[in-house]
């Protein structure tokens, strides 16, 4: 189950800073309880569905999780 979209129209992102805080999603809408990180950076799909799995197997399938988070920033590695 990959969250990224298959076909996109848009330019390739430039990588950007770590500057700043977060200006949006950083509340709570929809719970009692979210998850802070300790630290900036960028998150890649493959996070995201590891931290799903760990989470819904914590709770035996029986919470409910929302993930308000999308990682559309590409992210490559440099060749060798």
């Amino acid at each position: 189950m990959a969250l990224q979209p298959k076909r996109t129209k848009h330019r390739k992102m430039q990588k950007g800073q770590f500057a700043g805080l977060s200006k949006a999603g950083n509340f709570v809408h929809f719970g009692d309880f979210g998850i802070q990180v300790l630290e900036r950076g960028w998150i890649t799909n493959q996070q995201i569905e590891a931290c799903r799995v760990a989470i819904n197997r914590f709770f035996n399938r029986r919470g409910k999780v929302w993930i308000r988070i999308f990682p559309d920033k590409p992210i490559s590695k440099k060749p060798l």
